[in-house]
């Protein structure tokens, strides 16, 4: 099988899989077979005779794992596979967690808290300080919290950290309070949130090192998918299990790091031969997935960032056509240019709806794309809505199910207490929480021990609150005796939720009583597919609500499998692959966001975006941006993005008759954009961090004002419009500029004075009729 097993590789992957001497980092260029590379990495070791449970792959998401354990399955055979120790950070180290709990002081069965558990809890200790929540925004000191757990700053250390200090400035001292009382209340609930299934697996390994070495002794090779996208506390933890034997494999791609708002930290992969003295290091830089020249392109864009390691991407693919850049005069000219290319490569290509893409930047760009794509009856999708398991319907009964299996869980417990209505108000659950907060308690011990803990309240009331413990403690003693459907069915049916989902039929109720019953197929699934896989007698709502808890949308399908364009954020087509691709909104105050222009460090994870959107393209890559766009309830004028500047523009086919003429926002503009160019590297902030790695050195040294960069630019840098034209100067024939619709031709005039009108066919939006006196528009011609 060997020689077999590598004539299935080149060069470059043959000698990333067959290194297994020491630590190793494999930068994986996009479209060069990473997935490939790992699945045979395990395979090989496999081969040479480790155990499958010896092997600890860490991944980002359950669908990485799955898929990778299948294709190692039919290398190996499934027997094999199915012992791998794989999976993501979150859910390995979850089942580290369950069993070694009670050495950091928690139950086995703790509740998984998701970001809405998290914020809601925040919150409330936000509400019970007496702090004014809109200074302290529940969200955003969430956010602090969970950014400070991606650093392993803990409660007590937050206090006396610069974090404290920062937080002082911004007017926000509590929040090192507000981040202790967090910790305690997750502990008093027996629940941790997903930034502390890392935190508390390093606290575990740092403090019972003869544990560390257990899981260091089990583990005897380690391999980690998507390391650019690892944060702090990650890295860590690999470095934890890792530092003696120092038997790692590390796979990415420095110039797809994208995801700092998270905690990825791109240092992690950047620094990693220092951190592993002796590593090696390996680079696939073969794309099998684009044309040359989308390929090309991609270098030129990426060459311009410092802080790299050095790669040469190439593609033996055909040539194919350069990238397709199409400014507009607006975001509704934008999204019928995009309309139209759709229709015509769909026809040119006799390809699918599907193998189309628009990408933005943020989300709210899509309204523009939607209502074009609606009005051309193009079908498509919002890739990274709602998930199933985010729906209120969903959510309520998972509440349910978290409170019977872990009755301490004071998230769930506030949300189902009285859903269906049974009498237990605010003003009750309020006196409850106090109780509990009193006497230093959870909520459930203040219920089941009423004695113990007293509260205010009537004898009616109390009799209510001891019904809902009755109803709880029911299903709790079948939580071990029956499986999670016959369970959960019954929770549904008895708690009332089935009455109060099935008591309406508009369109509304329908849809979440589809969503109820698919799932209950879901749960049945779950039971019948753990039953038929011989995975035991897991069938149990605790092993349930485990899946559930670590779920991501990426995980799912999003959306139906029907043949339709895709509307995504960038950061979610990470990973994706597109025949034909769209970036759409290459303007300043977009893309590079302005959030993100005061750091050169920022800056260089913007231009990476870029990398990345356009490395999801196939064949085709279309560039678009607008000259103006409606803002803040006006219209803004925006200049192209530096990032256009940036790609070599030999490679760039710019369509200036998008917008009509040969400069298609007219003269004036370009030269005071030519006259005042911006200077890439001049205009941000020293980077606090220093740099990792060498400058690179591009083969071909690009001047980045240069002649060739002008043309580009005297096609797609804007002008303001004039406005209020006389009508006299207009006639049938007139070709005219509009600051909306772009360039037209007037084929009618009528009216008078005030109530002239002109019929206007453009070029990109079809036929128009406009009232002179408010038009904006200028005479070309």
């Amino acid at each position: 099988m060997n020689n077999e097993f590598l004539k299935q590789l080149n060069e470059s992957q043959q000698e990333a899989v067959l290194y297994n001497d020491g630590a190793s980092l494999v930068i994986a260029g996009a479209g060069s077979g990473k997935t490939r590379v790992l699945t045979y990495k395990i395979a090989w070791l496999l081969e040479q005779g480790m155990r499958p449970w010896q092997i600890l792959a860490l991944t980002f998401t359950n669908k990485a794992a799955r898929e990778m354990k299948e294709r190692i399955g039919r290398l190996v055979g499934e027997e094999q596979a199915r012992y791998l120790q794989m999976g993501t950070f979150h859910s390995v180290f979850a089942r580290i967690l369950r069993a070694e709990a009670e050495h950091i002081g928690y139950n086995s069965n703790f509740t998984i808290y998701d970001q809405t558990d998290a914020r809601s809890l925040v919150k409330a200790i936000i509400k019970e300080m007496g702090l004014d929540d809109k200074v302290y925004k529940p969200s955003s000191v969430a956010d602090r919290i969970s950014m400070a757990k991606n650093h392993l700053i803990l409660p007590q250390a937050y206090a006396q950290s610069a974090w404290a200090s920062d937080d002082a400035q911004q007017k926000r001292p509590q929040v090192s309070h507000i981040y202790i009382r967090y910790a305690e209340r997750c502990r008093q609930a027996n629940a941790m949130d997903f930034d502390d299934l890392l935190v508390q697996t390093w606290v575990l390994f740092q403090n019972h090192e003869d544990i560390r070495r257990k899981y260091v002794d089990k583990f005897h090779f380690v391999l980690v998918d998507e390391y650019q996208d690892t944060n702090f506390a990650q890295q860590s933890i690999v470095y934890q299990l890792t530092k003696e034997r120092q038997m790692v494999c590390v796979v990415g791609d420095d110039a797809q790091s994208i995801y700092s708002f998270r905690g990825a930290n791109i240092d992690n992969i950047l620094n990693f031969r220092s951190q592993y003295e002796g590593a090696r290091l390996f680079k696939l830089e073969q794309n099998y997935r684009s044309t040359q020249l989308i390929v090309q392109a991609a270098n030129s864009l990426i060459r311009r960032n410092e802080r790299q390691i050095p790669k040469n991407v190439y593609s033996k693919n055909e040539h194919g056509e350069k990238l397709q850049l199409k400014p507009a005069y607006s975001d509704k000219e934008e999204a019928m240019i995009v309309a139209q290319d759709i229709k015509r490569l769909k026809r040119q290509d006799h390809c699918n709806w599907s193998d189309f893409a628009i990408l933005y930047r943020t989300n709210s760009q899509s309204r523009s794309f939607e209502e074009q794509l609606r009005k051309d009856n193009i079908p498509y999708r919002i890739y990274g809505g709602l998930s199933f398991y985010q729906r209120k319907e969903i959510k309520d009964v998972i509440a349910y199910f978290r409170l019977i299996a872990n009755p301490y869980d004071e998230e769930a417990f506030k949300r189902i207490i009285n859903y269906p209505a049974r009498g237990i108000g605010d003003t009750t659950v309020g006196k409850i929480v106090q109780t509990a907060q009193a006497y230093g308690v959870s909520l459930w011990q203040v219920i089941t021990e009423p004695i113990l803990f007293p509260m205010d309240v009537s004898k009616a009331t109390m009799t209510k609150i001891q019904a809902f413990r009755g109803l709880i403690e029911s299903w709790v003693s079948r939580l071990n005796t029956e499986d999670v459907y016959t369970l959960g069915h019954d929770i549904i049916m008895t708690s009332g939720i089935s009455k109060d989902i099935y008591s309406g039929r508009n369109p509304e109720d329908i849809s979440r009583q589809e969503n109820l019953e698919e799932f209950l197929s879901g749960l049945q699934d779950f039971v019948e597919s753990r039953r038929e896989e011989d995975m035991g007698d897991q069938v149990y709502l605790p092993d349930f609500l485990q899946e559930v808890a670590l779920l991501t949308d990426l995980d799912s399908d999003n959306g139906d499998e029907n043949d339709k364009v895709t509307l995504m954020t960038i950061h979610s087509a990470k990973g994706l692959e597109f025949p034909t691709v769209f970036v759409v909104g290459l303007e300043e105050n977009i893309f590079p966001s302005p959030m993100c222009t005061n750091s050169m460090r920022e800056l260089e994870e913007e231009r990476r975006l870029l990398y990345v959107a356009i490395t999801r393209a196939e064949k085709h890559c279309v560039l678009t941006c607008a000259q103006n766009r409606f803002r803040y309830g006006r219209m803004e004028y925006d200049t192209p993005s530096r990032f256009i500047r940036d790609i070599d523009p030999e490679l760039l086919d710019v369509h200036s008759e998008a917008g009509g003429g040969t400069s298609i926002f007219g003269g004036s503009r370009s030269a005071s954009w030519m006259q005042n160019p911006r200077p890439v590297a001049t205009q941000f902030k020293a980077d606090p961090k220093p740099r990792a790695v060498a400058p690179r050195q591009p083969e071909k040294p690009v001047d980045p004002f240069g002649p060739q960069f002008k043309r580009v630019y005297n096609a797609v840098a804007p002008r303001p419009m004039a406005s209020d034209p006389s009508a006299g100067d207009l006639r049938e024939g007139s070709t005219i500029e509009h600051q909306r619709f772009g360039v037209g031709t007037v084929i009618k005039i009528e009216g008078t004075g005030e109530n002239t009108k002109a019929t206007v066919q453009f070029r990109n939006v079809g036929t128009k009729q406009l009232l002179l006196k408010f038009a904006k528009f200028k005479i070309i011609g």
